[in-house]
């Protein structure tokens, strides 16, 4: 699926004439959605991705991003994820723009610590292969272009985004919610046309 959507992005990117980046650091944090916006301690992330236009007026964009992303929490587990997102954005008449996703995603988690199976009477230290969960989003963002009246200008963004971890553990708690504060940054590269 993942493989198929990053084909659908080249080739809409090869119409668009330019490949968008965003590259973000964020805070992750095991919380309930919309009732904090700064957590700590800080656990810190990185997420790189892409996105693709399908429609765009003068106030309004409808888009499709694809992202990679690896967070470490402290004392809990570290993931890697890849995900997409639909999403729409409000052109203002001004510098900002806003922004709300709605998103899935495969995260990969491992445990931060060590963990023991009881096998034979005793405790060994068991191989940590990882936990395979489905990841729900919901995100919302507030946009500044730096040059006002170029479209494909850079921009940088501040992001919202709560998250579901389904199956957490299973028996026991079924789901985690998270939150991630995203600072980034997106910008244009432009694609070669060969002429």
């Amino acid at each position: 699926l993942y493989i198929m959507l990053f084909f659908v992005a080249a080739s809409l990117h090869a119409q668009q004439k330019i490949i968008p980046i965003q590259i973000s650091l964020y805070n992750e944090s095991t919380a309930i959605p919309f009732t904090r916006l700064v957590t700590t301690p800080i656990h810190p992330g990185i997420q790189i991705g892409t996105e693709f236009t399908y429609k765009e007026s003068e106030h309004f964009r409808l888009f499709q991003t694809v992202n990679l992303s690896y967070y470490f929490h402290a004392q809990l587990n570290h993931g890697i994820s890849v995900n997409t997102e639909l999403g729409g954005e409000y052109l203002t008449n001004s510098r900002f723009s806003f922004g709300a996703l709605i998103g899935v995603g495969y995260l990969h988690t491992f445990a931060t610590t060590k963990e023991y199976v009881f096998e034979d009477g005793h405790y060994t230290i068991a191989t940590d292969k990882g936990n395979a969960r489905i990841a729900p989003s919901l995100s919302l963002d507030v946009n500044y272009r730096i040059n006002k009246i170029e479209p494909t200008s850079p921009k940088i963004f501040v992001r919202y985004q709560s998250w579901i971890e389904y199956p957490y553990s299973p028996g026991f708690i079924p789901l985690m919610s998270h939150i991630n504060l995203h600072i980034g940054a997106k910008f244009n590269l432009p694609l070669n046309s060969g002429k």
